[in-house]
């Protein structure tokens, strides 16, 4: 069969859209980076924007309340060319890093988490849930003209009474994931194309890795 036509464009116009997470009723709730929404693309193609976070929210996933938990950025300086828009540098109008939680009934944003022990959140990126109502989430950080953030991977409660780093620095950790038994976390270090796996000892805890502690 021909790959190059085997699938359907269901929806267009989209500002980098993100973090698709398919929904019960066949819809897709997506992030759209660029435009700092949370949108659900129907059946049909139709589009709809369920909350406005600004920012840059990024990776998204469903909580055990029913919620949606986003990854927001804080937003980027975007290189629009004929090839398009992506996402480069840290904007003047930077909101800061942070996890937003969005009530899909009424559109409501809650910032959940902004900072861990005094070091506010940068870039995080991505978001998995485990089966004991906490999160795993990586932070990318941000790049400057002249600098850029150190990376880091986090563990979070839904509920907002937790949150704490597991794993740094890492260089722009970037998708993240859980084994089909839980026991494994899969981080994703894009620059240095590695797959980093680590044993998960309980919700929140790893075996640690063999890096130095600040």
């Amino acid at each position: 069969f021909d790959r190059m036509n085997d699938y359907t464009v269901l929806a267009r116009g989209l500002q980098f859209p993100e973090g698709p997470v398919a929904m019960a009723d066949g819809s897709v709730l997506v992030v759209e980076i660029r435009r700092g929404t949370l949108t659900r693309v129907d059946v049909d193609g139709k589009l709809e924007v369920v909350a406005t976070p600004g920012g840059g929210p990024n990776g998204a996933a469903i909580g055990p309340d029913g919620a949606c938990y986003l990854c927001n950025n804080g937003g980027f300086t975007w290189q629009v060319d004929e090839q398009g828009a992506r996402p480069t540098l840290q904007p003047k109008d930077y909101s800061g890093g942070r996890i937003d939680r969005v009530d899909l009934v009424t559109g409501k944003v809650e910032v959940l988490y902004r900072e861990v022990d005094g070091v506010p959140l940068r870039g995080p990126n991505d978001i998995v849930f485990d089966r004991h109502g906490g999160f795993y989430f990586t932070d990318l950080g941000k790049v400057r003209y002249y600098d850029q953030d150190r990376g880091r991977v986090f563990y979070a409660r839904a509920d907002g009474s937790r949150i704490e780093a597991l794993i740094h620095p890492l260089e722009m950790p970037n998708g993240i994931g859980l084994s089909p038994d839980g026991q494994t976390l899969y981080v994703a270090e894009t620059p240095t194309a590695r797959l980093w796996a680590f044993a998960i000892l309980s919700p929140g805890t790893i075996a640690r890795p063999p890096w130095p502690s600040p």
